[in-house]
């Protein structure tokens, strides 16, 4: 079951954690859950005052996470929409008779409702920056034409051509979205715009259609119809057609594109074109998570060829990629190779060399800002020039690790540092609630840890020695970073039941007597215990569930 939980939600009301059951738990699982605790906060235990309002409280709070997944209408909208889901606008609609699949139906036609309110203000603006440069005079001069030229020993480049490009949709309704874009082009001192507008209509799950209307001062008006069609799972069809008015007369032009999932991860595509560039193009694109396969072959007026290229993304948290292609046809061979990777959240950077015969040899940087793609083809030599291609390869490579280092880093490293300062300013509060609750608990968990020790020593069982969790600094390299961690050395020894301790995949930071002490930060449970008389230690993540005792974790008499 799909849950969208986010992470403020899981670290600090997460019911399945402070009860330590499963998301998948039982009626009885539950019940044997909400039973120890209750014998553990229940206020009638305690005499003193102080220790009897504290587990009040936290009686209360027990009593009400087990109200919540004990009703299985409650428990179908906490697992979807957390706990704010139970005070959403529309709970007054949902009828408590409903089952959990009538009651999540419910919800997701709710959340419908309010994501039409708020396509009505959103807008999704895409644009393109190209800016082409001619650097050709660094390597193909000739000295004689400069000997009388002042500052003629520096190498001249000028930017030839430049490409803009926007486009903004409005989405009418949920079917209806109008697209309105532009461009402006120049090149070498020649230039000319379009804009177009296309209404775009959703008719069914399985396909829609768009009308554009277009105007230039190069090609003259345009109007063109454009349909998609999912005929099967597995088989869709795009099919377009305009007709592009200019001084010479109309010039009709048709596309149709056939593409079928070939398998889980190919796709398969047949391309006919009829108009001013009539073509025949068949592809087959592969696309799995490590890699990208693209093979092409076009029989067409002017522009035949055959392509093929290999993309490999590396399982990083940059998502680096790097490429390769090949292009050949009636215009020549051109062979592609390069490099991509994610510089910050938004940004992704990426350099490209083009070796080609009659092409020269170019280097493509292009970076994408979330929306926005600017693009940078610097055009080097007409020539197959050695000392062309290793520059081109080696100069971005230098400037991006410069960049890096100098930069991107301490860049990031700030931001990340002002996004945790951020999010712990506004969880301060209820942070500080949270920790005042885990000392409560600890402080009500000393008899029964008392016994539960005394009774685990009788039997040779299970008893923690040492429990820290938090965030523990192990890489020498940030060695400089303080460890922030909690001792949970009682809450732990409290789980303990028939000398095992079971806990579930849920954050640690929502079990009795726990609290989140690094907000934002990952954070892991280090446990020290002794077992039979032999000591035991485990590292596990925050949400890896875990039990002990295990072999595994013994430690050795001689290291």
């Amino acid at each position: 079951m799909a849950s969208a939980l986010d992470d403020d939600e899981i670290g600090n009301d997460d019911y399945y954690s402070l009860l330590n059951v499963r998301r998948e738990a039982t009626q009885e699982e539950l019940k044997a859950a909400y039973r120890r605790l209750c014998m553990l906060y229940h206020p009638d235990k305690h005499r003193d005052p102080e220790l009897k309002r504290q587990a009040e409280q936290l009686f209360n709070l027990v009593h009400e996470a087990y109200e919540v997944l004990s009703d299985p209408q409650a428990r179908a909208i906490y697992d979807i929409y957390g706990k704010r889901g139970l005070d959403v606008e529309g709970w007054e609609v949902v009828e408590r008779k409903r089952t959990p699949a009538e009651i999540r139906e419910e919800y997701e036609r709710l959340q419908r409702e309010r994501e039409e309110r708020r396509l009505q203000q959103r807008t999704n603006p895409k644009g393109t920056i190209s800016v082409g440069i001619d650097a050709t005079d660094l390597f193909d001069r000739y000295e004689e034409d400069y000997e009388d030229m002042v500052g003629g020993g520096v190498p001249h480049m000028e930017i030839n051509k430049m490409h803009i490009s926007q486009s903004i949709e409005a989405p009418l309704t949920r079917r209806d979205t109008a697209i309105l874009s532009g461009s402006l082009s120049t090149h070498n001192g020649n230039g000319g715009g379009t804009i177009n507008f296309a209404l775009r209509r959703v008719t069914s799950a399985k396909g829609w259609g768009e009308v554009e209307l277009g105007a230039g001062d190069t090609h003259g008006p345009l109007f063109g119809m454009k349909i998609f069609r999912n005929l099967t799972p597995r088989f869709f069809v795009t099919a377009q057609c305009g007709l592009q008015f200019s001084s010479r007369g109309v010039r009709p032009g048709v596309t149709t594109v056939l593409a079928r999932h070939l398998d889980k991860n190919t796709m398969g595509y047949l391309q006919w074109r009829w108009g001013v560039q009539s073509s025949m193009n068949t592809s087959i694109v592969r696309d799995t998570k490590s890699s990208h396969f693209t093979f092409a072959v076009q029989l067409g007026i002017p522009h035949t060829f055959m392509m093929m290229s290999y993309q490999y993304k590396f399982q990083d948290e940059d998502q680096t990629k790097i490429k390769g292609s090949v292009k050949s046809g009636f215009f020549g061979t051109v062979v592609e190779y390069g490099a991509e990777r994610k510089i910050s959240r938004h940004s992704v950077l990426g350099a490209t060399v083009s070796v080609g015969v009659p092409q020269g040899i170019s280097l493509k940087i292009k970076l994408n800002r979330a929306s926005q793609t600017y693009f940078f083809p610097i055009h080097l030599t007409d020539q197959l020039l050695p000392s062309a291609v290793f520059y081109a390869t080696v100069g971005p490579l230098v400037f991006y690790l410069a960049m890096q280092q100098l930069i991107i880093r301490p860049y990031m490293r700030a931001q990340k540092e002002q996004d945790l300062e951020k999010q712990r300013e506004s969880s301060a509060s209820n942070i500080a609630k949270k920790k005042q609750e885990a000392e409560a608990s600890v402080l009500l968990m000393q008899e029964s840890v008392r016994r539960i020790i005394e009774a685990e020593e009788s039997r040779m069982g299970l008893i923690i020695l040492n429990a820290w969790y938090g965030k523990f600094v192990t890489d020498n390299s940030r060695k400089h970073e303080r460890a922030k961690v909690i001792d949970v050395t009682v809450p732990l020894q409290c789980l303990v039941k028939d000398s095992k301790l079971i806990l579930t995949e849920a954050t640690k930071s929502g079990l009795p007597g726990f609290y989140d002490p690094c907000v934002g930060e990952e954070k892991s449970l280090k446990v020290l215990y002794q077992f039979r008389g032999v000591m035991h230690q485990v590292l596990s993540g925050d949400t890896e569930p875990l039990r002990i005792p295990k072999q595994s974790h013994r430690i050795d008499a001689d290291t």
